[in-house]
């Protein structure tokens, strides 16, 4: 280490970095000539053009002739990431009925989709050998390079992608990324699928860098950014509301054992049974509504954050759970008039789109 306790740089770390800021710029701003990827990233053209030379080498990167410009001189030759042959495998385990994936390329082109019937809450072995048979179905399925693996999952997930907790899904310290890539051979990655959609909002749906994304389903989470970075917690589970009890008026009882949890009002099966049941279907979403600006109005305000997105099936939370939610957040914060609340622009596949972002991090260092 260097004074003051700074780390020093190694040629080998810049390196890395600027061979992720190359591919982050291609990734983002599409094709371009080395001379502008080189103006664009602030790298000087010897640089570039022998980054982008190992990237070639590597697979990553491909020529796609010269441009056509009316300027004097040599056209530049353009070169952008392999798209359509650079592929990820991603898995989604938060729905409510079923364990969903699909082969997509880095041009977001959904070139496969398989499902299986989820298992029964608890079943921790079926809920295994179902994800490595999903997984593994995947990878067959692929028709180019596949960069590697991405999986959502509901739960508390270490950065190492051990499962620590997951009641939904019957894991506890289950170490899940390295069980696939032991059976995959491929690089795995894991993580809380409301992180891993809070990922996909950010880098693909245009979510500001400071947001929240509350995920529905089987159970309720969120994944939070402040800055462009994902929350984690000093324990992996920034952003795990779904048991946070909400009110001081008891409510119902919750699959933990206590009363009045988050998820005990939002999840898709509760607001399902209280409709089912003879409940008025506007009050039930109002209510739903008011409990998680509840539990979230202390999120916004310590954060300052400036984006809520709703991910989950449109009609529960579109419309009047929407709503309430804004005018609830409204008479709850101090200076968070201006919070946007939304749907989440990626529909039903947030998690599936996610899942690529975690790839395109853990492999390339893109984001």
């Amino acid at each position: 280490m260097t004074q003051r306790g700074r780390i020093k740089v190694l040629p080998e770390h810049a390196r890395t970095h600027n061979r992720a800021l190359v591919l982050a710029t291609l990734f983002h701003d599409g094709a371009m000539s080395r001379a502008d990827l080189a103006r664009e990233t602030g790298l000087t053209r010897v640089t570039t053009s022998d980054l982008v030379g190992d990237l070639v080498a590597d697979g990553l990167v491909v020529e796609q002739g010269a441009r056509q410009e009316a300027r004097p001189g040599k056209p530049g030759m353009l070169v952008d990431l392999d798209r359509s042959g650079l592929q990820v495998v991603a898995l989604d385990l938060s729905d409510s009925r079923e364990y969903r994936g699909a082969v997509i390329d880095l041009a977001g082109s959904i070139l496969a989709r398989e499902a299986v019937p989820r298992p029964a809450d608890g079943e921790a072995d079926q809920a295994l050998v179902a994800t490595r048979t999903l997984a593994a179905t995947l990878l067959r399925r692929a028709t180019g390079r596949v960069l590697g693996v991405g999986v959502g999952a509901p739960g508390i997930i270490t950065r190492e992608g051990v499962v620590t907790s997951s009641p939904n899904l019957g894991w506890s310290d289950l170490p899940l990324q390295q069980n696939l890539r032991d059976l995959l051979g491929v690089p795995v990655h894991v993580a809380n699928d409301a992180n891993v959609a809070a990922l996909a909002e950010h880098t693909l749906g245009g979510a500001s860098g400071d947001v929240m994304v509350v995920k529905v389903g089987r159970g309720v989470g969120a994944g939070v950014l402040t800055r462009g970075e994902l929350t984690r917690g000093s324990r992996d589970a920034a952003g795990e509301i779904g048991h946070v009890t909400v009110g001081t008026d008891g409510g119902p009882l919750c699959v933990c054992g206590k009363h009045g949890c988050l998820e005990s009002w939002l999840s898709v099966r509760s607001l399902e049974e209280r409709i089912a049941g003879g409940a008025d279907p506007d009050h039930v979403l109002r209510d739903a509504g008011e409990r998680l600006a509840i539990a979230v109005a202390p999120i916004v305000g310590a954060l300052d954050l400036s984006e809520i997105v709703l991910s989950g099936p449109a009609d529960q939370l579109d419309g009047v759970l929407r709503d309430t939610v804004v005018a609830t957040l409204r008479a709850r914060t101090f200076l968070h008039d201006d919070v946007q609340v939304r749907m989440s622009a990626q529909g039903d596949d947030v998690v599936l789109r996610g899942a690529v972002v975690l790839i395109l991090d853990g492999e390339l260092g893109v984001s």
